[in-house]
Order: C-alpha cells, then sequence, then structure tokens
C-alpha cells in the first residue's frame, strides 16, 4: 500500500514553503488510497517546543488535511542507538574528533587549491592510541557515515533519471559530539521502520537523497521511491524565506482572512502544467492530480494571486455554507444579503463592512441636495423589491435628464456613503424604504 509522511519540525510556525510539501504528500496519498503519516521531527529537543508542534497540527487540521497515522521522533530514540551500533559494526559509522573550526581551514584550504571542499576521512587513519590522546585531550567524536565512492542513481518522479557521484560529497555526519542526531538518520530509520514507499519533499534535498540511499541499504531496507518538486520562489522569482513572516499559514489564517481552500488550491496548481484555480474542496484537487505535471522550475508564489484565488471562492460559495460564520461575525443578513454583496468580498470578513452599511448608521454623501430632493419625491411607492431601483431611475432620468454616472453615482453615495459597492437593485430592497428616505434627507440612518 501506498504510504507517504510530512515531517516538519516543531522550532517553527509552517509557511506555504513546506505546507506545499504537505499538500503534495495529501493528495499523492488519497489519490492512491494510501496512508498519510505525519512525523513530528523533534530531535532538536532544545529548539523543539509543544506549542510549535500544536501550531502545526492545528494549521494542518484548519486546512483540511488529516493524517492517518502520527509519531514524535523523541519517542525512537533507543530506535536510533540501535541503528547506529549496526551502522559501527559493519565499518560503516566513524568517529571524527575534528572541531568545526579545524573542518572549516580545511574546507578553506581545499577551495583556495582548487579542490572541491570535500571530507578527506583523515578520521578512517586514526589509530586506538590516537583516539585514546584525543578523547584524554577533552575531545568528543562526531560520527560520519562512509558512503561508498559509487554513483547512486534512481529515477525521481518529479526529475526523471537522477545520478549522484558520492565521491563528489563528504561522508555525512550522523551524530554529533554531544550524541544527539541529525536529520538523516532518525528519518532513514523511520522511514525503514513505517514502510514508507514514496518520499516526496523540496528539490534541496536531492543530493542528500543519494546518501540516504546508502543508508537504507546499510540497514538493510529498500529505499522509497522519490520525488523532488522544484521550490517556491516569491513574485519576482527571488527568494521566498524573507518573506515568511508573513506567509506563515497561521498569519494567512488569522490576521489575513483568506480560506483554507484558497491556499489548497493556489499552492498544489503554481509551477505545474494546470491552470491555477479556486476549488472548492480536496476532492476537486484530486481529479487532476499528478505530479509528472510538476515543472522543473521554481515555482512563484505570488501573495496577490492567493487574494484573487480566495475572492473567487467566497463568489461561488452558497449561503448555507457560510451562514454560522457570518452569523458569528454578526453579520448575517440572510441569504438575499450574501447572494447580493458576495461578488464584492475579497475576505469573508469584508462582510461585516457591507452589513454595517445596510443596517447603518450610515453617514449620507450628498453633494445636489436639490437631486436628493427629486430623489426622494420619485422614489417608488410602497415596500422596495429588486424591480424598485429600475423604476427608480428611469422616473429619475425622465424628470432631470439625467443618465449614466451623473444618475447613478449620486444615489449610491447619498444611500451607500461609498462609491464602490454591490448591486443597488439587490441593496436598495435589503435597506428598506425608511432609511433609504432617511439618508436622502442627509440624516445618518
Amino acid at each position: 500500500m501506498t504510504k507517504v509522511r510530512f515531517a516538519p519540525s516543531p522550532t517553527g510556525k509552517l509557511h506555504v514553503g513546506n505546507v506545499r510539501t504537505a499538500i503534495f504528500n495529501y493528495l499523492f496519498a488519497r489519490k492512491a488510497g494510501g496512508t498519510f503519516l505525519l512525523r513530528i521531527d523533534d530531535t532538536d529537543t532544545g529548539r523543539s517546543t509543544k506549542a510549535y508542534e500544536d501550531g502545526i497540527r492545528e494549521d494542518l487540521t484548519w486546512l483540511g488535511i488529516v493524517w492517518d497515522e502520527t509519531f514524535r521522533q523523541s519517542e525512537r530514540f533507543d530506535r536510533y542507538g540501535e541503528a547506529a551500533e549496526a551502522l559501527k559494526a559493519k565499518g560503516l559509522l566513524y568517529p571524527c574528533y575534528e572541531t568545526g573550526e579545524e573542518l572549516e581551514r580545511k574546507r578553506r584550504l581545499q577551495m583556495a587549491n582548487g579542490r572541491p571542499p570535500v571530507y578527506d576521512r583523515a578520521a578512517l587513519a586514526l589509530s586506538g592510541e590516537d583516539k585514546a590522546r584525543l578523547e584524554a585531550e577533552g575531545r568528543k567524536p562526531h560520527w560520519r557515515f562512509k558512503l561508498s565512492g559509487d554513483p547512486v542513481e534512481w529515477d525521481d518522479m518529479v526529475r526523471g533519471h537522477v545520478s549522484i557521484e558520492t565521491s563528489s560529497l563528504s561522508d555525512p555526519i550522523l551524530i554529533r559530539e554531544d550524541g544527539s542526531y541529525l536529520y538523516t538518520l532518525p528519518s532513514v530509520v523511520d522511514d525503514i521502520d513505517a514502510a514508507i514507499t514514496h518520499i516526496i519533499r523540496g528539490e534541496d534535498h536531492t543530493t542528500n537523497s543519494g546518501a540516504q540511499i546508502e543508508i537504507f541499504e546499510a540497514l538493510g531496507g529498500s529505499a522509497p521511491v522519490f520525488g523532488h518538486q522544484a521550490l517556491l520562489v516569491g513574485a519576482d522569482g527571488g527568494k521566498l524565506s524573507k518573506r515568511m513572516g508573513s506567509l506563515g499559514i497561521q498569519e494567512l489564517r488569522d490576521e489575513e482572512g483568506l480560506e483554507p481552500m484558497a491556499i489548497m488550491s493556489l499552492l498544489a496548481k503554481i509551477g505545474t502544467s494546470d491552470p491555477v484555480d479556486a476549488f472548492a474542496d480536496v476532492d476537486g484537487l484530486l481529479d487532476g492530480f499528478d505530479l509528472g505535471k510538476l515543472s522543473r522550475s521554481p515555482a512563484r508564489f505570488d501573495p496577490e494571486e492567493l487574494k484573487r484565488v480566495n475572492a473567487k471562492l467566497l463568489h461561488a460559495m452558497p449561503y448555507a455554507q457560510v451562514q454560522p460564520r457570518v452569523a458569528a461575525m454578526g453579520a448575517d443578513g440572510g441569504e438575499a444579503f450574501w447572494n447580493a454583496v458576495r461578488p464584492n468580498l475579497e475576505r469573508l470578513s469584508d462582510v461585516k463592512a457591507w452589513a454595517a452599511l445596510v443596517e447603518g448608521p450610515v453617514t449620507p454623501v450628498i453633494e445636489e441636495p436639490d437631486y436628493a430632493a427629486a430623489a426622494a419625491e420619485h422614489l417608488p411607492a410602497g415596500a422596495l423589491t429588486e424591480t424598485s431601483w429600475s423604476e427608480w431611475t428611469e422616473a429619475l432620468k425622465a424628470a432631470t435628464g439625467r443618465k449614466g454616472k451623473q444618475l447613478f453615482m449620486p444615489l449610491r453615495l447619498m444611500i451607500t456613503g461609498e462609491a464602490r459597492g454591490p448591486e443597488m437593485a439587490v441593496l436598495l430592497p435589503l435597506i428598506g424604504r425608511e432609511k433609504v428616505l432617511k439618508r436622502l434627507k442627509g440624516e445618518t440612518a
């Protein structure tokens, strides 16, 4: 059975860059009828927090991304220790005693001599006496995985055939001096134990995958199928990371007031051969989902495009779907009101302003008192309906000779106090005859 995972680190908030990976994994699992695993990568116990973990779960739930299984890496340190010992026993995990400063000097010297800054494996030449002497000096080893030096190849779901020359890579550090684990070893162990079949992640992990495939094999596992999607960039092609403070999922929800499916719709489609559109639910996204449609070029994320998708989503949203939410805002004017104002919404919270316009009090803008008096005189008798606006403007046109903007704009300003807004034919009966007449007289109503 297909099984994928999304593995965020609870050292920060989810943002559009990493949640796009979650979306691809979730849609891939749903499309295949498989399993979506949420793995909390909290091996960095000093920086990981419960608050960030809770935030990650809250953001995914709000987006509609539901996981089938979940666990924390911090609950599995014993298992990682077993794997490390197995690699040591095979001579594939070896201790190194260089300090960070010493490694940096080596890298600079290699580059100055025109050589790639690859670890020289000097630690492999250390004798038992050498190691004992270094440890007596107070040094503690970090542990590197010994790469084969052979090419590692795979067929990537996004990038096609990939070949990584491990001879051009430094042996990766799996365990730090303090005994804590870097990302690589726990991730591979978890993928083996959880029977992950496909790994979908950013292209910045492509080179890492070459090393990880060798670790999979060294631990007796089979490497999953990989798919490395291009990363997000800004609308101008620049790095998105500088703007992440305003592009966190929590900020898009709580501060920008955007719809979850607007975020899902945009992130699932940008960087693919499909057009961006507003999808009302995940099922709509599933119909055309295919990782093969992803471009190798970076996907450009434009916040303005996200707002447009959000607006389009709201414009098609039925009243029954939003009624509880607008009621909670104190802006439930009924189905006719919703149908009248939704074409003018960019965010759902905008509905409050239009509700206030209908309910009042509104301070009218009257620049021509004589025209206001004529408008009051020709307002159709009785309760106002959706035909009242056309009847009223036709009567005013005949009485005053006005037409076009000269006829309509002053009426809108007098009744709503705004130069733009929903169709007046629909607004008029919602406001009601009494308030319309008061506003035409210049009264706040």
